[in-house]
C-alpha cells in the first residue's frame, strides 16, 4: 500500500533518485576529467581528441526522445535498468579500449556511456510524476543535488584511478563505470514508481501528443533556459581542462573541476525553495548574469585562478538555469503530455551538449579562451530576454 507522504515532505522514492543521480553524475564527472585526455593520448591528432567525448553527448541527443517514448510505453524503471546495463558495457568497452590503446573502441565505449546518460537524464522528471505542483520544484531540485556527491567523489575516483600499478594508466577509470552501473541496477530493483504514473507509462487510455503547433514562449524559454545553459556550462568545462593541461598540474585541474561541479550541485538544495520564495523568473534571470559573469572572467585572463573563478560562476549559473528551466517546463505541460514535452527537452539540452562537447577544441584553436568566452555574451542575453519576454507576458494576462 502507498502512503502519501505528509505536506511539505517529499517521498521517500525521489531520494532513491537522487543517489542514482549521483552515480549517473559521478559517471559524467569522470569522463569529463579524463575523456579529452585519453582520447588526445589515443588520437592519430591531437586535434581529435574530444571525439570520443562528442560521440558520447551525439549518442545522448539520438537516445534521449525514444528513451521517453519508451517510458511512456514499458515504465520508467525498465528504462532505467536498461541503461544501467549500457553503463556496465560502456565500463567493458572503455577498459579494453584503453588497455589495448584502440581509439575506435574508446568512441564505442563513450557512445554507450552516452545511451546510458540519455536514460538517467530522466531521474529528475520520474521525482515529479504524481506530484502537486507546489513540490516539483523541491523534488527536481533534490535529485539535481544528486551531484554533491558526484563531485566529491568522481574527481577522486579518476585521481586515485588514473595511475595504479599493474594497470594501464586511466584504464581503471573507465572499469569504475561498470560498478557505478551494477549499483544502478540494484536502486532500480529497491525503486518504485508512483502507481498512477506507471498505469500512464504502461499506455493505459493513451492521451494524444500535443500539436507541435502549441508550442509557446513560456516552453521556449524554459528549453533555452536548460538547453542554452547546458551548451554554456559544458563547452566552458571542457575547453577550461584542455586550458589548464597547460598551466597548472593535473591535479590542480581536478580540483578546479571538483570545485566547479560543487558550484553546479551543492545549490541544488535549496534552488527549490528560493523558487518558491523569490520566483521563477528572478531565478533564471539571476542564472543567465551568473554565466555572463564567468564569461566576463574568461576574457579577462588566462591564469588557473582567472579559470577557477570563471569555473565557480558558470557552475552556480547553470545550476539555476536548469533547475529553473526544468521547473518551467513542468508547470506548463500537463501528466499526459510530459513524456513527449520532456522528450523533446531533454534531446535540445543533449544537442546543445554535443555542440559543447565539440567545440572546445577547435574554438579553441581557432578563437581561443578569450574569445570563446565572449561568443557565450550573446546567447546569455538572449536566455535574459526570453525569460523576461515569459514573464512579462503572464503578468499582462493576469
Amino acid at each position: 500500500m502507498t502512503t502519501t507522504p505528509s505536506p511539505g515532505r517529499l517521498p521517500w522514492s525521489i531520494y532513491l533518485l537522487t543517489l542514482a543521480q549521483a552515480f549517473n553524475l559521478t559517471a559524467a564527472v569522470i569522463s569529463v576529467t579524463i575523456a579529452a585526455l585519453v582520447g588526445t593520448k589515443l588520437a592519430a591528432t591531437a586535434a581529435l581528441g574530444t571525439i570520443p567525448y562528442g560521440i558520447q553527448f551525439a549518442a545522448v541527443m539520438l537516445f534521449t526522445y525514444p528513451a521517453s517514448m519508451l517510458m511512456r510505453r514499458h515504465g520508467r524503471r525498465i528504462v532505467f535498468s536498461l541503461g544501467a546495463v549500457f553503463l556496465i558495457s560502456a565500463g567493458l568497452v572503455g577498459y579494453i579500449a584503453v588497455t589495448q590503446e584502440s581509439f575506435l573502441l574508446l568512441i564505442v565505449a563513450h557512445g554507450l556511456l552516452g545511451i546510458y546518460i540519455a536514460c538517467a537524464n530522466f531521474y529528475r522528471f520520474a521525482a515529479v510524476d504524481d506530484l502537486p505542483p507546489e513540490a516539483k520544484a523541491r523534488a527536481i531540485s533534490w535529485v539535481v543535488a544528486g551531484g554533491v556527491l558526484a563531485a566529491i567523489i568522481g574527481p577522486a575516483i579518476a585521481s586515485s584511478l588514473r595511475n595504479v600499478v599493474g594497470h594501464t594508466d586511466f584504464s581503471l577509470c573507465y572499469a569504475a563505470f561498470s560498478a557505478l552501473g551494477m549499483l544502478t541496477l540494484l536502486l532500480m530493483a529497491l525503486w518504485t514508481p508512483p502507481k498512477t504514473a506507471r498505469m500512464h507509462e504502461a499506455g493505459a487510455n493513451p492521451v494524444p501528443a500535443v500539436p507541435s503547433g502549441q508550442w509557446n514562449i513560456a516552453i521556449v524559454a524554459a528549453i533555452v533556459s536548460s538547453a542554452g545553459g547546458y551548451f554554456v556550462m559544458n563547452l566552458l568545462m571542457v575547453q577550461a581542462s584542455l586550458v589548464m593541461k597547460n598551466i597548472c598540474s593535473f591535479d590542480a585541474s581536478s580540483r578546479a573541476i571538483q570545485v566547479h561541479v560543487l558550484a553546479m550541485f551543492v545549490p541544488s538544495f535549496f534552488t527549490g525553495s528560493l523558487i518558491g520564495a523569490i520566483g521563477l523568473r528572478q531565478v533564471l534571470i539571476t542564472g543567465f548574469m551568473l554565466l555572463l559573469g564567468a564569461a566576463g572572467f574568461g576574457m579577462m585572463d588566462i591564469s588557473y585562478h582567472a579559470v577557477f573563478i570563471g569555473l565557480i560562476l558558470v557552475g552556480l549559473g547553470w545550476n539555476l538555469v536548469y533547475v529553473g528551466g526544468g521547473a518551467l517546463l513542468t508547470q506548463k505541460v500537463s501528466d499526459q503530455e510530459r513524456h513527449r514535452w520532456q522528450g523533446i527537452n531533454d534531446t535540445l539540452i543533449a544537442g546543445c551538449a554535443t555542440l559543447g562537447a565539440f567545440l572546445p577544441a577547435p574554438l579553441l584553436a581557432g578563437f581561443g579562451w578569450m574569445g570563446t568566452n565572449m561568443m557565450m555574451v550573446p546567447l546569455c542575453f538572449a536566455g535574459m530576454f526570453l525569460c523576461w519576454k515569459t514573464f512579462a507576458g503572464a503578468h499582462r494576462r493576469a
